[in-house]
């Protein structure tokens, strides 16, 4: 080792960022390793960096002592003195070692170590550059793909998009340009590794920001999202301004802003639904195009079922095709849904329940009454009756003392 690796040091540090003393550091540690490795001793070897010549030393450290017991950890006080008449018993003395072969076994360590802290480097500064890309969308260029993932170019960076990110309905070739969704930034035994997709729900959620400014300012706010990638997305939108329909905005004038959304994500079908705090109004929302007549809701211990009540005819646009309607509707409100037609179920709507329970009451106040009434005359007529035979005893006994 010499100049040139001082060069190297140089280099690594300027472009890749990589302190020298990390990496000299990190070799002195791999070069005592490797000693003890190949040589079974090193409880006293200490390796020295010449940052002068840009040299490796291995030394071994020796103790002065009056007698010596081990000849590879003491050095006799005798001896030391040749050295260095200042030498005392206590002191340290390191002596460079020069086994047979170590000159070849320390240039493939300091190279083993170098590419490892390469390859660490490299690792932080993608996780550092590419994580503030997380969640947010970014074009790239497809490379190649395999039975596992397609791998799409990003600057500098291969990023994998696994089989269950992929879109059901597209082809990815190489060369290709597309966008995709960051939704992981990491690493893993190989190095950084950077996750895409274009069947995130987020994505829907990104590209809506992006086309719809009301959206991305927060005047209009996406309140949830059910997506079956590549056929059909439902997402639920509310207005924070009285004055501004939210449905309205998303869909843009003659339907061009989500068709911009609908074009990106190859024909993707999008329902735009206005979000409702009222959880029936939400649900018959959620299940747009299909004509709601009414929703009814479980008991406590089911508070998040809902049985929807439809027009016969409109059963199966409710429905879907093999449950797809039904089935965004339940993910995009969160709640499970019953769908029956309206020929099958009886049902009242809160209105006539009302009245129907007033009209009961009132019925059964009547009742309450007549019978009161009832009750109050019966008393009254053995009240006159009684008092009918008080006078009748006492006329009786009037006629008998004028008789006597």
């Amino acid at each position: 080792m010499s100049k040139e690796m001082l060069e190297a040091f140089a280099t690594l540090e300027k472009t890749k960022g990589i302190k020298q003393d990390v990496i000299v550091e990190a070799i002195e540690a791999a070069l005592v390793a490797a000693y003890k490795k190949n040589y079974n001793q090193a409880t006293n070897v200490v390796v020295e960096f010449d940052e002068r010549k840009g040299d490796f030393k291995l030394m071994t450290e020796k103790e002065v002592v009056d007698e010596v017991h081990d000849d590879r950890l003491e050095i006799s006080l005798k001896d030391a003195l040749t050295i260095n008449k200042a030498y005392e018993v206590g002191d340290k003395i390191r002596f460079e070692v020069a086994p047979k072969n170590f000159g070849r076994i320390a240039a493939q360590t300091a190279k083993q170590v170098i590419m490892q802290h390469l390859r660490e480097a490299e690792r932080n500064h993608i996780i550092d550059e590419y994580s503030q890309y997380e969640d947010e969308l970014i074009t790239g260029t497809v490379e190649r793909r395999d039975n596992r993932f397609v791998y799409v170019k990003i600057g500098n960076v291969e990023a994998v998009m696994p089989r269950n990110d992929q879109m059901p309905n597209e082809n990815y070739n190489p060369q290709d340009q597309i966008r995709v969704l960051v939704t992981h930034v990491g690493s893993d035994t190989k190095g950084a590794q950077i996750t895409v997709s274009r069947t995130a729900p987020d994505m829907v959620k990104r590209l809506f920001e992006q086309e719809v400014p009301e959206i991305y300012d927060g005047t209009v706010e996406i309140v949830s999202i059910a997506r079956e990638a590549g056929d059909r997305t439902k997402i639920a939108v509310k207005s924070n301004d009285s004055n501004i329909d939210p449905v309205g905005t998303c869909v843009g004038q003659r339907g061009a802003r989500v068709q911009n959304v609908v074009n990106e994500l190859g024909g993707e079908n999008i329902d735009v639904v206005k979000y409702e705090e009222d959880p029936s109004d939400f649900i018959a929302n959620a299940l747009n195009p299909a004509e709601v007549i009414a929703v009814q809701f479980g008991n406590e211990e089911d508070e998040k079922s809902a049985l929807v009540i439809v027009p016969d005819y409109q059963l199966s646009l409710a429905i879907g095709k093999k449950g797809q309607n039904v089935r965004l509707a339940a993910r995009l409100t969160g709640y499970k849904i019953d769908i029956r037609p309206e020929s099958e179920v009886e049902f009242v709507d809160e209105n006539t329940a009302e009245a129907n329970q007033e009209n009961a009451e009132a019925e059964t106040e009547e009742i309450v009454d007549s019978v009161a009434d009832g009750i109050d005359e019966d008393i009254s007529a053995e009240a006159v009756d009684q008092d009918d035979v008080e006078i009748e005893d006492s006329v009786d006994s009037d006629e008998e003392a004028d008789q006597e």
